[in-house]
């Protein structure tokens, strides 16, 4: 498995190219307009110089992985003879359903297909494919080049080869896969995101403010980020949208999102990408700058 094909050239997708790059495989990186991708590479180009200034790759290496990424506009160009699409799109289940009915039509028949969902059914997405037994979730965890994690996430006839291929694929890309079953959230996001959701109700009930929410959790459970400004960095819009997956597929209402947060993407505030959200970042870095803060 040497070509891969990743879907999406955001936040998520440009990580998953960068990472499959610099680890040797093809990489046709796919996205809808020049202008995403141009922003996609350029992030990329920019993490591998923090990298060199790490000195944990060298420019030769830089050149290497910036060589193995080609770029297309149209999935059916860029799906041609691969061996794996990850796909990392919006978090928003219409259209993933479309992309994956798609990639089912245009992609060989020996293809696995790939989602970076962090809260959506497998199994939903593998029913619209005739290939559900090569349908299978990778949830990189971001920002995707620094993060180990990645979670294997099995759709109801998701095949043990699929599995296991994918599993191993992981550990060359220098990952360690977990592997869990298909239920709303997965493991990651069915703790995580009722804890965000928590600490938004802990503000929206006066209990305490932003700053001394975060701090309680960094310095008493010693996390890297408080959960504010890690909601921030994943961006308010997609916690929300991983809540109602939740809410929706478990019906119970310790998943329904606070009504600050859902009043919050509502006015625009969505965190880093757009400049507020717990915080300000309008004089601030880019999302990719923030996490390193933290996460080295």
């Amino acid at each position: 498995m040497k070509n891969i094909s990743v879907i999406g050239a955001g936040t998520m997708g440009n990580g998953i190219a960068h990472t499959f790059a610099q680890s040797g495989f093809k990489v046709n990186l796919i996205d809808i307009s020049e202008a995403s991708l141009k922003r996609g590479l350029d992030t990329i180009s920019k993490n591998l110089d923090r990298m060199i200034s790490k000195e944990v790759i060298t420019d030769s290496d830089k050149a290497n992985t910036l060589s193995n990424i080609t770029t297309f506009t149209q999935v059916k160009d860029g799906v041609k003879q691969v061996d794996l699409v990850v796909e990392a799109a919006t978090e928003n289940v219409d259209l993933k359903l479309n992309i994956f009915k798609e990639l089912d039509n245009v992609c060989d028949a020996h293809t696995i297909l790939a989602t970076n969902t962090s809260s959506i059914s497998i199994t939903q997405i593998a029913a619209v494919t005739n290939r559900s037994e090569k349908v299978i979730g990778m949830h990189f965890m971001n920002p995707v080049p620094i993060m180990k994690l990645v979670e294997i996430i099995r759709g109801y006839n998701t095949s043990d080869d699929v599995t296991n291929t994918i599993m191993e694929l992981s550990k060359t890309l220098g990952k360690v896969p977990v592997e869990v079953n298909d239920y709303p959230g997965f493991v990651a996001n069915r703790i995580l995101m009722p804890m965000l959701n928590e600490s938004i109700e802990t503000l929206y009930n006066g209990v305490a403010g932003v700053q001394e929410i975060d701090t309680v959790m960094k310095l008493g459970m010693a996390h890297p980020m408080g959960p504010l400004q890690l909601a921030d960095f994943i961006g308010l819009d997609v916690c929300l949208s991983i809540l109602n997956v939740m809410y929706d597929g478990f019906k119970n209402p310790k998943y329904a999102p606070c009504p600050l947060l859902v009043n919050m993407v509502r006015a625009g505030k969505l965190g880093v990408k757009s400049g507020e959200g717990f915080y300000d970042y309008s004089q601030s870095r880019k999302a990719e700058d923030v996490a390193s803060q933290f996460l080295k």
